[in-house]
């Protein structure tokens, strides 16, 4: 009897040894350490897996932005980011109604919606009509995982939203207002492809204001990608990654004269950060033209700071506020050791012609076309904080922003491994590009494909139909006069000539008292809990077959219905439309 138990616990305990030493072999490597890929690592850490994370910057949290308190969507609208809030249990407070509506800042006036219908019925008309046929154009969308799924919507790829809102002959104003809602969420009309602006419009058609703006995340985006961090246990910051080498039994990545080595890896930086990584059998030419020329959103973030609120209690700046004069997105954000605090959005051509400027200067030019609607601003002004994601050289650009053509190049790309490299981020994912929701989601399906992967499985590569093909489809469409043609109120096939919004030209900047610029708050790296291990020891390397079976897709169905627009919420962090709200990251 004795004899059995004993034979019975050892057979127990070499399966347990077994286990464990199976559990030790599985090695993952993680690139980049925004809420992209701080997701990837957390779920491959759960199911057993040893992570390490290497960041090239000092501190993690990616494209996390300057909101102390932003706004969410409830489980219908960012299910998978409301599962971590809870996960993580990080505090959260409802949306005020009044947020929920966004207001105006026209020619030296503060304007909220109500006031708008009643004080300049032309310009509230106008945004009627321009959202109506939005949502017309993005009702013609039946699948947004698909939507060039008919050569009429495919030929909308080869136009940019410039040309489609001349064809609107809108007033200056609205025009004006219109331009920005767009650019602030996307990039200049100009640059995006239309295509993509009505996809984007069908995922949140039908959803209320209230599902885009049901809570504030208080602490923003950068308290979740601190809940992330205290969870890992292997962190390497500053470490910027040089090369990704496959071999046939795994993957090593160089960061400087370092080697690292693993199973698999995750890739999770935005993509003009990718350009700097020598991948070694190089990428295809279509990967690499991805890279070289998907449109990302020009946008840069700062944060003023005010003794006391200078804007009238009506004005109610907590929601979002869109400007004609230049100043962008704008609303208030809660002080953390009293004051008033404005961050502004300035996006598109608008951040551009703020390039030539420092970060003094430009937070100048913020506050003199602020001081147009509140004279006592520059009294009460006491510092600001800027974050310039588009000339940062790891990021290049905000979020990605597809521009015409580029839907029929590169749709679904990046969602399907390449051998051992598996890639994540906020342009990976077909339905929330631009947002924590679909940062954290393509987290999780790179996650399980490196699961997948050592499981045997493979991937076929995305099939992209030929832009030609794309161009003749259109063409075809537009001349039998049916939606395509409809859309523009003629038969009429040749686009407008694109025109650019009106860039704001700088203004001269008037002696204000001179701020100390504060660093924008970083979510630095706990040391590990593990101390990151010397590089292990070096397999052979030698090719391995590309093994390219059934691809395996995402099934998750876009709602029935959704808003025709996106709103960032204290954005990045993060907006995408006019009344509504969805939060910004990677």
């Amino acid at each position: 009897m004795s004899a059995g138990w004993l034979r019975a616990c050892a057979l127990v305990m070499m399966g347990l040894f077994s286990v464990s030493a199976l559990a030790k072999d599985k090695t993952a490597i993680v690139i980049g350490g925004g809420l992209s890929g701080l997701t990837a690592a957390y779920e491959l850490q759960n199911k057993g897996w040893q992570v390490t994370l290497l960041e090239a910057k000092s501190s993690l949290g990616g494209r996390s932005g300057m909101a102390t308190s932003e706004w969410i969507g409830n489980d219908k609208t960012q299910p998978v980011l409301n599962k971590y809030v809870s996960t993580f249990k990080l505090g959260i407070t409802p949306a005020p109604e009044f947020v929920r509506t966004p207001g105006y800042l026209i020619d030296g006036v503060y304007y909220s919606a109500a006031d708008l219908a009643t004080k300049d019925p032309t310009t509230a008309e106008a945004l009627k009509r321009y959202e109506k046929t939005l949502d017309d154009l993005a009702r013609s969308i039946e699948d947004p995982q698909n939507p060039s799924a008919n050569s009429t919507l495919h030929a909308l790829d080869q136009i940019n939203v410039s040309n489609w809102l001349d064809r609107l002959t809108l007033p200056a104003t609205a025009r004006q207002l219109v331009n920005q809602q767009i650019r602030t969420r996307y990039d200049e009309p100009s640059r995006l492809s239309l295509l993509y602006f009505a996809q984007q419009s069908r995922v949140y058609r039908g959803f209320s204001d209230r599902d885009l703006r049901a809570s504030r995340l208080l602490g923003g985006s950068p308290v979740l990608a601190q809940a992330f961090v205290k969870q890992l246990k292997t962190i390497k910051t500053s470490a910027p990654v040089s090369a990704i080498i496959q071999e046939k039994d795994g993957v090593t990545v160089k960061v400087g004269s370092v080697g690292y080595q693993a199973d698999y890896v995750v890739v999770a930086v935005p993509l003009r950060a990718l350009n700097k990584i020598q991948m070694t059998p190089a990428l295809d030419a279509q990967h690499l033209a991805a890279i070289k020329g998907t449109n990302y959103g020009w946008r840069d973030q700062i944060l003023l700071k005010f003794k006391t609120p200078v804007w009238e209690s009506k004005a109610r700046m907590s929601g979002e506020i869109y400007s004609n004069t230049g100043l962008g997105m704008l609303w208030v954000e809660p002080a953390l050791k009293g004051g008033a605090n404005v961050v502004i959005n300035l996006s598109g051509d608008n951040a551009r012609v703020m390039q030539a400027f420092g970060d003094k200067q430009m937070a100048d030019q913020v506050l003199i076309r602020l001081h147009a609607f509140y004279p006592q601003a520059r009294g009460s002004f006491t510092g600001y904080e800027i974050r310039r994601y588009s000339t940062d050289p790891s990021m290049g650009g905000a979020y990605l922003a597809f521009g015409p053509g580029q839907i029929s190049k590169y749709w679904r790309l990046w969602e399907r491994p390449i051998q051992r490299v598996a890639f994540a981020g906020e342009h990976t994912d077909t339905l929330y590009p631009g947002t924590l929701e679909g940062a954290l989601r393509t987290g999780q399906r790179a996650a399980s494909q490196v699961e997948d992967l050592a499981a045997g499985k493979s991937f076929e590569p995305a099939k992209i139909v030929p832009a030609a093909t794309a161009v003749a489809a259109g063409a075809v469409a537009a001349k039998k006069g049916n939606f395509f043609s409809n859309l523009f109120g003629g038969s009429d096939d040749k686009p407008a000539p694109v025109k650019a919004p009106e860039p704001v030209a700088p203004v001269a900047p008037t002696p204000a008292p001179a701020p100390a610029p504060t660093p924008a708050a970083a979510v630095e790296a706990p040391k590990p809990a593990v101390p990151v291990k010397a590089e292990p020891s070096k397999k052979t390397p030698a090719k391995a077959p590309v093994k390219k079976p059934a691809a395996k897709t995402e099934t998750k169905k876009a709602p029935a219905k959704a808003p025709t627009k996106k709103a960032e919420l204290a954005k990045k962090p993060a907006t995408k439309p006019a009344a509504t709200t969805e939060t910004k990251a990677q």
